[in-house]
């Protein structure tokens, strides 16, 4: 695997000495927070973050990369600071023999058993209705490191993926995932035999997700969109999820939904929480949403949620428009009682240049029907302004008071510049 990663670099640095064009987005983010590590005793934090989303293209091949440099500037530091995370790095060729797209290197994956990003290969087949798509790497390291897994039979991660939309209307595909992964030792404080306290050396063995996927998906015009999603986890030979999400516009102005999911709890093979007797849960909640003019829509739902020996209700109404929305949302049963009411307000202004927002949340819960009532309050303000297409600034703050934060503040600020070249 080495020696796929000094590929990446080679053609890597011939994409940037002869660049056809070049593009991506800068941000630079400053973030002050409070921290209590008593009731006493506090730390102030004030974070800056370094973002940098590069493309260099050349023909049919880019270098694609996403990294972060974040750090703190009080002298309050956290693990690792500063800490530069590469989330991609990667090489695509597209286009080749008019099929194939092949990425060598840190890249993202997207699917319900194992997302997030890995290094290693993957190669996209495409012909005309069908589309098969493969990948094998190593998982990433702690912080996003730009190192590599030296446990590679015990940290890796392969499967495929076969669509077709052969059929009209539709779209059908079956995946694989096999996902490995070994968490490094560590020592922990045990009791021997006498009840003495001792150090114990924790080494699990390496930990495994194994599932098969089936979707099928349906779209017709505006009127029926229907997507349906079976996972089944080879480990366990049982089924892990069964997920349907359907929407119908019986009339211009309404549109009814409907959402199943059965979910079993996603334990990985060799894992100490496989002796446990857990419980699947299901779902289903009901939706509609109603046009009432250019300016407002009204929405409404209506959510169950099924445990093995309880259920759980919630209810959802509000109101949205092109100047903000209100929502409140109520729930009660076995996830315990809440009621909360939320505004939000966003509108821009001359021309785009100014964009103010601001929003307000009341919260009440109960996690017992006979527990205490707690309170919360929830403010934001903010403030884009962008100036020019490609720069934009954006100031945001931030309250928060409940029993366990007591007046909360913090600040957010951010510039984003967008750019691209062309040689």
């Amino acid at each position: 695997m080495k020696k796929l990663f000094t590929i990446i670099f080679i053609i890597g640095i011939t994409a940037v000495v002869l660049p056809q064009s070049f593009n991506g987005r800068f941000s630079s983010s400053l973030y002050s927070f409070q921290t209590y590590d008593s009731a006493s005793a506090s730390n102030n934090y004030l974070r800056s973050y370094q973002m940098l989303n590069l493309n260099i293209n050349q023909g049919n091949v880019s270098l694609r990369s996403y990294m972060n440099l974040e750090g703190d500037l009080t002298g309050e530091k956290m693990v690792y600071d500063p800490m530069l995370r590469f989330y991609n790095l990667y090489l695509e060729v597209r286009d080749l023999f008019d099929m194939a797209t092949i990425k060598l290197g840190r890249q993202p994956i997207f699917n319900s058993i194992a997302g997030g990003v890995y290094d290693g290969i993957n190669i996209d087949l495409k012909k005309n209705a069908y589309k098969f798509s493969g990948y094998y790497g190593g998982d990433v390291p702690a912080y996003d490191k730009l190192q590599l897994t030296n446990k590679w039979d015990k940290d890796f991660i392969l499967g495929g993926r076969f669509t077709t939309i052969a059929l009209d209307n539709f779209q059908m595909s079956l995946s694989y995932v096999d996902k490995n992964f070994q968490p490094d030792p560590y020592w922990a404080t045990r009791l021997d035999v006498n009840l003495n306290p001792i150090q114990v050396l924790i080494s699990n063995k390496s930990l495994q997700y194994q599932f098969t996927s089936a979707e099928v998906n349906y779209s017709y015009k505006d009127k029926v969109n229907i997507f349906t999603t079976y996972n089944y986890d080879l480990n366990y030979d049982r089924t892990s999820k069964v997920e349907f999400d359907g929407g119908y516009n019986p009339y211009k102005d309404l549109r009814l939904s409907l959402y199943y999911n059965y979910r079993a709890p996603m334990i990985s093979y060799n894992s100490i929480f496989s002796v446990f007797d857990y419980g699947n849960t299901q779902e289903v909640e009901v939706g509609a949403d109603y046009t009432i003019n250019k300016y407002f829509t009204a929405t409404g739902r209506y959510g169950n949620v099924i445990y093995q020996d309880a259920n759980s209700q919630r209810v959802t109404v509000g109101i949205s428009s092109n100047y903000g929305s209100i929502s409140y949302r109520k729930t009660f049963g076995y996830a315990g009682e809440l009621d909360a009411l939320s505004l939000y307000s966003a509108y821009t202004v001359l021309n785009g240049l100014l964009t103010p927002s601001v929003g307000v949340s009341f919260t009440q819960y109960k996690l017992e029907s006979d527990g205490p009532l707690n309170h919360l309050t929830a403010l934001i303000g903010g403030l884009n302004v962008r100036p020019w297409s490609l720069l934009s600034f954006d100031l945001q703050a931030q309250y928060m008071d409940n029993q366990i934060y007591k007046n909360n503040f913090s600040m957010f600020l951010k510039l984003n510049y967008w750019f691209n070249s062309n040689f």
